[in-house]
């Protein structure tokens, strides 16, 4: 009877380590066989915004900002279904090439954008964009990547931390301008920096009132007018702290292991240590 009990004991202990082994394997491939699509179809002083995603646990954000790096406009984007779409009106826009960015998170695989050009108000551009689809590895910190010769941007921190980590390579020797956005629109702060050997790197503090609206905070690169030169990554800030994309998930996973481990032992009468 002891052997029996000894054994169910160290069953649910292998049972609880396996599924804490688990939990950051499922964070990183739990959209690893699908992403996001973005498509833009102007006509006169309208253009109609929509895609599709394979999460629905959070809105999409969409940016649009014009060639010189500024941010026209922020918006919220529905993900319910699957599928969004907004509307922009670009009649009151100055003539010049628009980059429409929408995005769900920190992983590269869903942050898209587009672009379209607007003349006398009015645009006829279509453009489109899909990630890529299969069993790619997903990317821990928020890396938009660029074509060679371009600029690359890398944003992230440890869980609950106090600071993001900026890092980032270019082929150019100018300074580069960090823009941050609350996920309101309202712009944080903006720096300055200046790479070394092709590559950049400085860290961001999170504290202050600035930066006590909860959501997604966008981490913009410039360096130049070239679109390769301009990057954004994103990351999720709460109540001022940095919050991984899967450490929700995680936690949820985690709990439910104990909870059920609990309730095993709890109907069998089992105890960790055993009894002789």
């Amino acid at each position: 009877m002891n052997s029996r009990r000894h054994t169910i004991t160290s069953l649910s202990i292998v049972l609880l380590a396996v599924t804490i082994m688990s939990v950051s394997a499922i964070g990183q491939n739990a959209y690893a066989s699908a992403g996001m699509s973005l498509s833009a179809d102007c006509s006169g002083s309208a253009c109609a915004i929509s895609g599709d995603t394979d999460r629905t646990d959070q809105d999409a954000t969409m940016v649009v900002t014009a060639s010189n790096g500024n941010i026209v406009t922020v918006g919220q984007l529905s993900t319910s279904g699957g599928s969004f779409s907004g509307a922009l009106n670009v009649s009151n826009l100055d003539d010049d090439t628009y980059t429409v960015s929408v995005n769900q998170g920190a992983s590269s695989k869903y942050n898209l954008s587009v672009d379209i050009d607007v003349s006398g108000g009015s645009s006829d551009s279509s453009d489109s964009n899909t990630s890529v689809v299969g069993a790619a590895a997903e990317e821990a910190d928020a890396t938009e990547a660029a074509p060679a010769g371009g600029l690359t941007i890398t944003a992230g921190g440890m869980e609950g931390s106090t600071t993001i980590d900026v890092s980032g390579t270019t082929d150019r020797g100018g300074d580069i301008t960090l823009t941050v956005t609350a996920p309101n629109g309202n712009i944080v702060t903006v720096s300055q920096i200046s790479p070394s050997g092709g590559s950049f790197a400085t860290t961001i503090e999170t504290g202050g009132a600035l930066w006590s609206q909860d959501g997604m905070y966008t981490i913009k690169a410039v360096q130049g007018d070239a679109s390769s030169h301009q990057k954004s990554a994103q990351v999720e800030i709460i109540d001022g702290h940095v919050i991984p994309e899967f450490g929700v998930i995680a936690a949820m996973i985690l709990a439910v292991a104990i909870v059920s481990i609990i309730v095993v032992t709890a109907k069998t009468k089992l105890s960790i240590v055993p009894r002789y």
